[in-house]
């Protein structure tokens, strides 16, 4: 990638008008940012995410607004060339439209170029009202994590016609509205095919199957960086987990051993200063 990618160029990245399919991944610091960015990637998501795979919690139900502006500060430190999409956490854009608004505005002043949150035709009001304040918003569908309580866990959405039919209702809904993209996620191939086909605006899969118009995938999932089994839709790239262990051991192998630091990483007095051992 060697320029700026916007909102409006993703909003018609469409693969049956001939788009190059999406990429998105997560990143939540500086760090990851700048790796993702060289890697090409089109957005950025600063995901609620970061509580499981960075805080250490169980889900995404701990994490604030204002964690997610710290989060989403570090990821615009790197200045990547692609879009960062900031997450409005769980009761962010539940309770009132006006802090909704004023949550959203948040994440954008932390440096976020658009939001995403979760939900369907419950959620038009408030995406309605947030674009109407000129934030984009992505929307997100079938399985959401936000409503893991709700749906008893992390399971497949969208397995039977009727609730098929409500996820495509649900898309439309949020697309009028006014989302500029979807996410899907954990849903049926055959349902993400159809919610892609009926709409305008870009999806966005991640173990919704290959007929979206991109994928996403955790950062920490896909480089192996994970304390967990992947989930079946993860394709692990590399085994940096591993990688970075045997390179930790390694220094203190060495630091034990005394082969850590050597004179060549060490500083040593001026020639002819007065210092003395």
């Amino acid at each position: 990638m060697t320029s700026t990618f916007t909102v409006p160029q993703v909003a018609v990245s469409k693969r049956r008008n001939g788009a190059t399919p999406l990429t998105m991944i997560t990143a939540y610091d500086e760090p990851s940012a700048r790796f993702v960015d060289a890697a090409g990637a089109e957005l950025l998501l600063v995901g609620d995410s970061v509580g499981n795979v960075v805080l250490g919690q169980k889900d995404t139900l701990g994490v604030t607004v204002e964690m997610m502006a710290h989060h989403i500060a570090a990821v615009a430190r790197a200045n990547p060339r692609g879009v960062i999409v900031g997450d409005l956490p769980w009761m962010s854009y539940h309770v009132s439209v006006e802090d909704s608004v004023r949550n959203a505005a948040t994440l954008v002043r932390a440096g976020a170029h658009c939001v995403k949150l979760e939900g369907g035709k419950n959620r038009v009001e408030v995406i309605s009202a947030i674009t109407n304040a000129e934030i984009p918003v992505m929307g997100h569908l079938g399985l959401t994590p936000q409503s893991v309580l709700a749906m008893g866990g992390f399971k497949v959405q969208g397995k039977t016609e009727d609730a098929a039919q409500q996820l495509i209702d649900d898309a439309l809904a949020i697309e009028r509205a006014g989302a500029f993209a979807v996410v899907l996620e954990g849903i049926p191939d055959v349902v993400a095919k159809r919610i892609t086909e009926a709409l305008t605006i870009p999806t966005i899969g991640i173990g919704a199957g290959p007929d979206t118009d991109g994928q996403v995938l955790v950062f920490h999932d896909l480089l192996g960086l994970g304390n967990r089994t992947p989930p079946k839709f993860v394709r692990v790239y590399g085994q940096l987990g591993q990688a970075m262990t045997a390179a930790l051991s390694e220094f203190v192998g060495d630091v034990r051993s005394g082969a850590f630091p050597s004179d060549a990483e060490t500083y040593h007095a001026p020639k002819g200063s007065n210092l003395s051992e």
